[in-house]
């Protein structure tokens, strides 16, 4: 490569309201530039629950609960798992409801004792009333509700419960609505099955997160083990101390500006054999014979099924063999009837409208992965270079940009996907008029090509081998890459906007909000958290 190709003009750089002279960079304020606009942080209130600390932070929540009501842990716990965990819902209920219509909802049973008053002696004998058999008192276990039965009934239908799953165990009069207590359930199921008790200890513990509207677990694969907790909006992007990033609202991989639901549509057809099917018929005709699909591989509309039926590609009528140029000998037809063609056409052009988004996506995807492997290949070599030399120069400009090259091409990847149903008829059918949408494609396609040249040009900066150059051609590199950073956060921005305020808003579909955008990418979680304040208010 010549030595030119790493020289650029000052308005090269240029792109209105972005430019600095390469005298700025002398000096020693070069990294003035980079901290004049801090990343903003959106999303203040997620945190991680570590595997190590979920169990600290159920226990604050749960002793909240028992210090206000004055009621034991079981209690406490299922009135959380009714209430999905939400404090300030229970606060809210029981002062709305009172006490006993907020316990009774939930399946709380308050009882001062559990004696077996019907009975006074240790040697009596009780009659269950699920197998019928008498059993000594001793070998019976009254829940709070007053509900009595054998210990043999009891374990066994805790047994087939966990094993099924359950977390909240009612009791088995099958009028009663009350919880059994998880700590009788776990003494009598460890006596059978020690590892049964342990997995409903586990579910106990797990409760805290899979029934908690307010927590999920990272999705990463492996699973890192780690769960993450936020106290406002679900619908925003977060990144795992583990470095995975997913969408908090559907637990899938983070797709903003794409909506979760097209996101989902999109994974789908992917995956499916639509495409494949769409292709399918539009390439192939069945044999009238057997009914097998053939493809035609020439140019002659006379076709011989491997049955060895000859067919007409035309009409898919059965013919002879015998044709010339232009007829086949003893048939005749007028290609297809106005209704076939137009299903085929119509089929070819949803055919090639997925395959325009598809194949722009999947360009966008490749590009991310080896992106990604660049990165992590920038990163190696500074800190090579840094423990080589006492003398340690700045490359975080770079970093810089290579971190905004990523979150940016992501954007651009998930722009095809929104665009394919936006401007489809799948889910937005008669919610614009014609020439709306065509306006409306018209300026998301340009804010969508400004972006998309603006980031192959720092992708191209960002592959300079900048580590043998001099300091001049750093400090004019540094410029570009720089100057770039900013246009291209400005035009992910801007597209951010458009989509909210001009595509999704005017159609007024709640389900389709999005994530909003952040220079800094999706709200990176630095530490676990073993406190737990259990409310939902918003940020």
């Amino acid at each position: 490569m010549d030595d030119d190709d790493y020289y650029f003009d000052e308005s090269d750089g240029d792109y209105g309201g972005s430019s600095y002279s390469l005298e700025e960079y002398h000096g020693d304020d070069l990294n003035d530039i980079l901290v004049e606009e801090p990343i903003e942080k959106i999303w203040t209130t997620a945190s991680v629950i570590s595997a190590e600390s979920l169990l600290a932070a159920q226990k604050e929540v749960l002793q909240n609960v028992m210090s206000l009501l004055l009621i034991n842990e079981q209690q406490a716990r299922s009135l959380l798992i009714y209430y999905r965990w939400n404090v300030q819902k229970v606060y809210d209920s029981f002062e709305r409801k009172g006490k006993e219509p907020l316990f009774q909802e939930a399946g709380v049973v308050i009882s001062d004792d559990r004696d077996l008053d019907i009975l006074g002696s240790s040697t009596a004998v009780i009659t269950c009333n699920v197998c019928f058999e008498d059993v000594a008192v001793l070998d019976a276990t009254k829940m709070d509700c007053g509900h009595l039965f054998c210990n043999d009934c009891w374990t066994q239908n805790f047994i087939i419960r966990i094993k099924d799953g359950e977390r909240t165990i009612r009791c088995m009069d099958t009028k009663c609505n009350a919880i059994c207590d998880d700590v009788i359930i776990r003494n009598l199921v460890s006596r059978k099955d020690p590892c049964l008790a342990e997995r409903f200890e586990r579910f106990l513990l797990e409760s805290y997160v899979e029934d908690n509207d307010n927590i999920k677990w990272c999705p990463s694969n492996p699973h890192c083990g780690n769960a993450i907790r936020v106290d406002g909006s679900n619908v925003f992007e977060v990144e795992c101390i583990c470095g995975f990033q997913f969408c908090f609202n559907c637990s899938l991989e983070a797709h903003s500006p794409c909506s979760c639901q097209m996101w989902k549509l999109w994974v789908q057809k992917c995956g499916d054999e639509s495409g494949n099917t769409d292709w399918i018929m539009v390439n192939t005709k069945p044999c009238p014979k057997c009914n097998k699909l053939v493809e035609k591989n020439g140019g002659c509309n006379l076709v011989r099924c491997r049955c060895d039926q000859h067919f007409c590609w035309l009409c898919g009528g059965a013919c002879g063999a015998e044709h010339t140029w232009s007829t086949i000998t003893g048939h005749t037809c007028n290609s297809f009837t106005r209704e076939k063609e137009m299903s085929y056409l119509a089929v070819k052009q949803r055919l090639q409208r997925y395959m325009h988004y598809y194949n722009r996506y999947m360009t966008h995807a490749d590009s991310l992965k080896k992106e990604n492997t660049l990165n992590e290949n920038i990163q190696r070599k500074i800190s090579e270079s840094e423990n080589k030399n006492s003398m340690i120069k700045d490359y975080s400009w770079v970093l810089e940009g290579s971190r905004q090259l990523l979150r940016s091409r992501r954007v651009l990847k998930y722009t095809y996907p929104l665009a394919f149903y936006v401007f489809g008829d799948e889910l937005f059918k008669d919610k614009m008029t014609p020439e709306e949408k065509e306006i409306k494609q018209h300026l998301f396609e340009d804010l969508q090509q400004q972006l998309e040249t603006n980031v192959e040009r720092l992708s191209m900066y960002i592959e300079k081998d900048f580590y043998d150059f001099n300091d001049e051609q750093v400090i004019q590199l540094k410029y570009q890459v720089v100057n770039l950073n900013r246009v291209v956060n400005k035009f992910c921005g801007q597209m951010y906007k458009y989509i909210e305020d001009d595509l999704l808003e005017p159609m007024k579909h709640a389900v389709h909000r999005i994530a909003p955008y952040s220079s800094g990418g999706p709200n990176m979680l630095l530490q676990p958290s073993s406190s737990s304040s259990g409310n939902s208010g918003h940020s």
